[in-house]
């Protein structure tokens, strides 16, 4: 076993179940990330028009949000299980071995181009050129991704905690600078509008935006399309329970709310901001927005700072990403333990994010993510939840002796084989044909379970009921006790660390203060010359605090 003990095959234990800070710290940062910077350009070319994109996004994400709290995180919590131990549980080994492959190599693609995303900034350092191909079209840019994806597996390797300190530094910062570039950017976008001067109002703002931003084409992509997309994005981590890895240490299953802080602070406000600093990025280097990278973008918004912000957005995707993925291929041999296998598929991913096509097809990838792994999210979902209802037995297949639960293997593959055929006819868009797979996944799985032994009794089920029911009783009375404990225990804080935590927050007042000036005054060259200096005494000030309050220590979970 690994020696970084992260409960792979058990329930997590209740003493290192989290409390709400690490889990909004995670999705802030995670998904104020680095696909930010390539999906809100992707946005801006796709032709579809400002109305649509700010209402579409609106319910997309809200959406994606009570998949995270209804179905996600009251699963994990009752659980306490990775998806893929719960998964086997249900499906069989048979079943998760293929399943950990194919989930633990789409995660590594995920992690791969958002470890692209941070080494084209890193290459401006290098004076190398946008990479936009297939190919890396510059060998120094492979070197670049080499040493971005060394410092990710790193982090990778540290497990959850770790994973959660680093965000929790970089989220408030990481979500400011989105602000800022879209603030700086905004006078290049007005200037390149005809008929006005400035912004007075919210329909001054839409001009600007229908007519230098988000210009409708009048294409095939619309309303609909940003809606199914928006919740499509994430869905292999709420619909397709891959979440369930990091929230089964959630205290509480209110915690999966905590996704609203990366749908609404990351992908509706970031992906509008990049979309912005895209559009204005084009515009004042006088090219196709199709034709630069996250790099470029940034750079030319916020200066080094730009370079700062898509290197770690990059980070704090592609680090729980690969956590993900190190998982998935730990469960094919828990013996290999979480910690060899994260090294070994950092490995391989940092080898696919040397070919930048793994971020400039990125739309298609995600959804395809989704189409593939949906299946699954429907078979647990029903096997967890529906089958109680209906009279099926949960966990049939396992007490029949099966090393594969043949229903939900065939209905896997079925599903994955629907999807497919329907999205090549061309019947309908990938984006929409998640929910109608979910559907005739659950059906069809239902239909099969009870012909191949749901239905019946077992005189295990009991004993295994009551063993999950003496375990839960004894994590509620646990967690009854700990909130006492916790409300007499203050800790007292360091002087030095409240100081720094305060001229943090100084840093980062700062920082908003000069997009604001930049904005009114029409002022880059401040900004792109300057702004780095109150980043870096953020990040100084900000790890310093965090470390004096955590004892420079985080003791795993």
């Amino acid at each position: 076993m690994s020696t970084v003990q992260e409960f792979e095959t058990r329930p997590v234990s209740p003493d290192k179940l989290q409390g709400p800070r690490p889990f909004a710290a995670s999705y802030s940062g995670e998904h104020v990330a680095g696909t930010e910077f390539v999906i809100g350009a992707l946005f801006v070319s796709w032709g579809v028009g400002a109305v649509d994109i700010l209402v579409g996004l609106l319910f997309g994400n809200l959406l994606a949000v009570l998949t995270w709290g209804l179905i996600t995180a009251p699963i994990a919590t009752d659980t306490r299980l990775t998806l893929y131990a719960y998964l086997e549980k249900i499906a069989g080994p048979g079943t998760i071995k293929l399943y950990s492959v194919v989930n633990g190599a789409l995660f590594c693609v995920l992690a791969g181009a958002m470890i692209t995303v941070s080494a084209s900034a890193v290459r401006i350092l290098f004076g190398i050129e946008d990479q936009v191909g297939y190919l890396p079209s510059d060998y120094r840019f492979v070197l670049v991704v080499l040493g971005v994806g060394a410092v990710v597996v790193y982090m990778a390797v540290k497990g959850f905690k770790k994973l959660a300190a680093f965000a929790e530094v970089c989220a408030p910062w990481m979500i400011l600078m989105f602000v800022v570039g879209a603030l700086v950017m905004m006078p290049t976008t007005i200037a390149a509008t005809a008929g006005v001067d400035s912004i007075s109002s919210f329909s001054d703002f839409l001009t600007v935006a229908s007519e230098s931003i988000w210009r409708d084409t009048e294409g095939e992509i619309g309303i609909w399309h940003v809606v199914a997309f928006a919740w499509v994005a994430n869905l292999a981590m709420h619909g397709s329970l891959g979440d369930m890895t990091l929230l089964r240490f959630a205290k509480s299953p209110k915690y999966g709310y905590f996704s609203a802080l990366g749908m609404f602070i990351g992908h509706y406000m970031a992906w509008i901001c990049a979309g912005i600093m895209g559009a204005g990025a084009a515009i004042v280097l006088k090219t196709s927005i199709t034709a630069i990278d996250p790099g470029s973008v940034a750079f030319t918004a916020l200066g080094a700072s730009g370079i700062l912000a898509v290197i770690i957005a990059g980070w704090t995707t592609s680090n729980p990403t690969i956590y993900r993925a190190g998982l998935a291929f730990s469960s094919l041999n828990h013996s290999w333990g979480r910690t060899r296998v994260t090294i070994v598929v950092g490995v391989i991913t940092t080898i696919i994010a040397c070919s930048p096509f793994v971020f400039s097809g990125l739309l298609g990838f995600v959804g395809y993510m989704g189409l593939l792994l949906a299946p699954v999210g429907a078979i647990i979902v029903t096997e967890h939840w529906i089958f109680p209802k209906i009279g099926l037995t949960r966990y049939w297949s396992s007490y029949k002796g099966n090393t594969t639960n043949m229903a939900a293997f065939i209905t896997w593959i079925v599903g994955m084989a629907v999807g497919i055929a329907v999205e090549q006819m061309g019947l309908l868009h990938l984006f929409f044909i998640l929910i109608p797979l979910w559907i005739f996944s659950t059906v069809l799985y239902i239909a099969l379970a009870s012909a191949m032994g749901a239905k019946d009794t077992y005189p295990e089920a009991g004993a295994a009921e009551q063993t999950e029911a003496d375990r839960k009783a004894a994590e509620a009375q646990y967690l009854q006790s700990s909130a006492t404990s916790d409300a007499t225990h203050n800790k007292d804080v360091p002087l030095l660390a409240n100081i720094a935590k305060y001229v943090s927050w100084g840093a980062l007042l700062y920082c908003a203060y000069m997009g604001v000036a930049a904005y009114m005054n029409n002022d880059m060259q401040t900004i792109t010359t300057w702004l780095i200096v109150p980043t870096l005494v953020y990040f100084v000030t900000a790890t310093y605090a965090y470390l004096a309050v955590s004892d420079g220590s985080v003791e795993e979970a």
